[in-house]
């Protein structure tokens, strides 16, 4: 079982498929490396595609104390992965979670990013909720703690934003969930605490974000209510961005909407790789 090692010694599980320009793919917290299974069978026929499980996500290692599992710790993850593979730059596609990992590599470290597809990204963001939402990772986090995966599965899957999966595809939404029930539940409360809770809000950064050039595919479902506003932020803000929204379609885009999904990352990385995804050009201006 293939590692890559961080530079506090945490092992990370990946898994990799194909060849040619690298496209590594970030989870989100309820997910881990198998649910990009459908993007990486399909981005594999022509690209190096690479998944990995966050720490905290077996068979990756769960470290014991929460203090090792903030924003920056998994955005540094991700770099630990590509330079075990001795890849410089990839396609980063995130989805929530790996979605502010993504953005935190573009504005930290944009010469290794191709490009973003930042994937329902912005839950948590807004500041006048903010005490209330990081009130609510520390309660879920005792959750897990307390009563278990397999109890707290329950709950997430009756999230709004987790919803529309279930009305449009029962069957992979249960298998999805089944799945999240089987998580290490120290690893997912100390991921919940510490960089759900901790993470600065994407509204606090907008001077940053203003500056990364990396080309930026955001994808929202109209249903996923959480992560709207949070996405035409990004769209004002990030000066290589384009925005689609998947209609009738909550948080879980890559395993609702697959075939969507891969179509559209397909045709923005092809554009970002032929140098057709720049910078928006001013005089598409209002003002």
């Amino acid at each position: 079982m293939p590692y890559a090692v961080t530079s506090d010694n945490v092992r990370l599980h990946f898994e990799e498929a194909g060849s040619g320009t690298p496209i590594i793919f970030l989870h989100e917290f309820a997910a881990d490396h198998t649910n990009w299974e459908p993007q990486m069978r399909y981005f594999s026929r022509g690209h190096r595609c690479i998944a990995y499980s966050a720490r905290g996500y077996t068979p990756s290692d769960v470290p014991a104390s929460a203090d090792v599992y903030s924003y920056k710790h998994f955005y540094t993850d991700a770099l630990a992965v590509l330079d075990h593979l001795q890849i410089e730059k990839a396609h980063l596609v995130g989805l929530s979670m790996g979605s502010y990992s993504s953005l935190q590599i573009g504005m930290n470290a944009p010469h290794r990013a191709l490009s973003m597809t930042l994937a329902g990204v912005g839950s948590g963001s807004s500041l006048e909720h903010l005490d209330a939402f990081r009130k609510q990772c520390r309660d879920t986090a005792e959750q897990f703690e307390t009563i278990g995966s397999v109890e707290v599965a329950k709950v997430t899957r009756e999230a709004p934003g987790r919803i529309p999966f279930l009305v449009k595809d029962p069957r992979g939404h249960a298998d999805f969930y089944a799945a999240l029930a089987r998580h290490d539940a120290k690893g997912s409360a100390n991921t919940m605490r510490s960089f759900q809770g901790g993470r600065p809000s994407i509204y606090t950064m907008t001077e940053t974000i203003r500056k990364v050039p990396t080309p930026a595919l955001i994808i929202c479902g109209d249903e996923d209510d959480a992560c709207v506003e949070p996405s035409l932020f990004l769209k004002k803000h990030l000066p290589a961005a384009g925005l689609t929204f998947f209609p009738k379609s909550g948080h879980v885009l890559n395993l609702e909407e697959p075939a969507l999904f891969n179509e559209m990352v397909e045709r923005f990385i092809t554009l970002a790789e032929a140098g057709r995804w720049p910078v928006r050009d001013p005089r598409s201006r209002l003002t």
